[in-house]
């Protein structure tokens, strides 16, 4: 694949960003994309490897040596329908996914992989600029209906999936605005809304519709869907925030990240912000407690609001700067990152635990902590254990908690029906039927896997959608 000599004449090069002190100034994406001749280059690179690994690390199954060489040779339009037989939406994979295809790749052995994600992006992008991209509309109709539930990642592909071999889809949102987390919690400096918009208004031609404001198990009932749908599919997403349980959780000022977040995707929005509930930044000392893409999203968003200062807090130790390549590759390599919102303007700390909130007047005002450190036990589990006499404080005027996601909602829908769910609370599925223990039911994406990577929900919403389809038709054309 690529040119056979290439990885050996060209160096990696990725795409660009806007200067710091220029991005922190708005909220749109700041990426500067590469050259389409650069791009072709890069393709170039990609190696006749024999056993492409990159394939193992990319969850949604990408063929991604037949498209570098496509693009190599200038092929675009075959290398875009390559890229679509795969993935519903790379243009979202191609800003938001962490690319563990080029943890993966040959090349990342001596920490030079192909540029996978920036060429997975120049793809889409120029198949969007060149009118390529197209409703794919099924000349035939099932008279087959299906409820999705959710409209993240999971749920536009199932439901395009489903609509594209001829199903009546409905996706049924709680929101007000279709995208799920991609939405209303990703920054728009990182994926601007329009690319949402633009999907959407693709698949509503190839059939699909679109409920807002229809919470499933609230305003809308399952005995409805029931009775009026052939299949539904769950995917709700895992929307359960992990909480802080320590004295003085209570203040005001301590919020949970996706409510910070999602205000600012608001307002960018053009949505005013009821100043009662308003969580703003500005001005302020910024703690945020959690070190992965949920609290980057707070420190990126904290600093163009202009926080005074922003600290970032995580309970691990702090990873090795370079993985040990003969022990995790090809596999997803635990290491320091460092994302461009940490560039913008943070200060970091790992192995800290935060044990208490205080306050004045119920207004937070000072955090206190203790340094850790992680050991094995006897049976080689790694235990947590509080360093005498390491405490410490600091003074914040917003905390926000970005810890990560436990399970979905279970509260409504899921309560009211029953269905079984796995130990760590979500609902119970196996990933190649995605059938529930309620008939009808079938569930994929973050409700099903748990907290998971935007390919990752892609992939179980295609998945589901074959299961579906089967189900209903006893055989499907739809890719595994």
């Amino acid at each position: 694949m690529g040119k056979i000599t290439g990885f050996m004449e060209l160096n990696r090069i990725e795409r660009d960003y806007e200067p710091v002190e220029d991005r922190i100034k708005h909220f749109r994406e700041f990426l500067i994309p590469l050259d389409p001749k650069e791009v072709s280059q890069q393709g170039a690179r990609c190696m006749d490897c024999g056993i492409p690994y990159c394939h193992q690390g990319c969850p949604v199954n990408n063929l991604i040596p037949d498209w570098n060489d496509l693009v190599y040779n200038n092929r675009w339009k075959d290398a875009l329908d390559i890229l679509h037989s795969t993935n519903n939406f790379p243009e979202f994979t191609g800003r938001i996914c962490p690319a563990p295809c080029e943890a993966s790749c040959t090349l990342n052995i001596t920490d030079n992989p192909v540029a996978i994600k920036t060429i997975e992006c120049s793809i889409v992008d120029k198949g969007w600029e060149e009118g390529w991209i197209k409703p794919q509309i099924s000349d035939e109709k099932t008279n087959k209906k299906i409820a999705v539930i959710g409209s993240g990642p999971s749920g536009l592909s199932c439901a395009q999936q489903l609509a594209r071999v001829g199903h009546s889809v409905v996706v049924f949102e709680k929101n007000e605005r279709i995208g799920g987390l991609l939405r209303i919690g990703i920054p728009d400096f990182k994926m601007e809304k329009n690319l949402i918009d633009r999907r959407m208004a693709q698949m509503e031609k190839e059939g699909v519709e679109f409920r807002v404001n229809s919470h499933v198990g609230i305003n809308v009932t399952f005995e409805d869907l029931n009775r009026n749908f052939d299949a539904i599919a769950f995917c709700g997403g895992a929307e359960k925030p992990r909480d802080l349980p320590v004295d003085g959780r209570d203040l005001k000022g301590v919020h949970f990240a996706m409510e910070f977040l999602s205000q600012q995707n608001d307002r960018v929005s053009g949505k005013n912000v009821e100043p009662s509930i308003e969580i703003l930044a500005k001005n302020k000392n910024v703690l945020v407690i959690g070190g992965g893409d949920t609290g980057s999203d707070c420190v990126g968003t904290s600093n163009r609001q202009g926080a005074k200062s922003v600290i970032q807090l995580e309970l691990l130790d702090q990873p090795p700067v370079r993985e040990d390549k003969a022990l995790t590759w090809p596999n997803w390599p635990m290491k320091l990152r460092t994302s461009t919102s940490h560039e913008e303007g943070c200060e970091r700390n790992w192995s800290v635990l935060t044990k208490s909130f205080e306050g004045d007047n119920g207004n937070i005002s000072k955090v206190n902590c203790v340094k850790v450190e992680w050991l094995k036990d006897e049976n080689g589990k790694m235990q947590m254990s509080e360093i005498k006499g390491s405490n410490f404080s600091f003074q914040v005027d917003l905390v926000l908690l970005a810890m990560g996601f436990v399970h979905p909602i279970h509260e409504g829908l899921i309560q009211k029906i029953g269905v079984d769910l796995t130990n760590n609370g979500n609902i119970k599925a196996n990933d190649s039927e995605y059938k529930t223990s309620v008939d009808k039911f079938f569930a994929a994406g973050d409700s099903r896997r748990g907290q998971s990577l935007v390919v990752w929900a892609i992939k179980e919403g295609r998945q589901c959608a074959r299961s579906i389809d089967e189900y209903l038709m006893g055989k499907s054309e739809l890719p595994r």
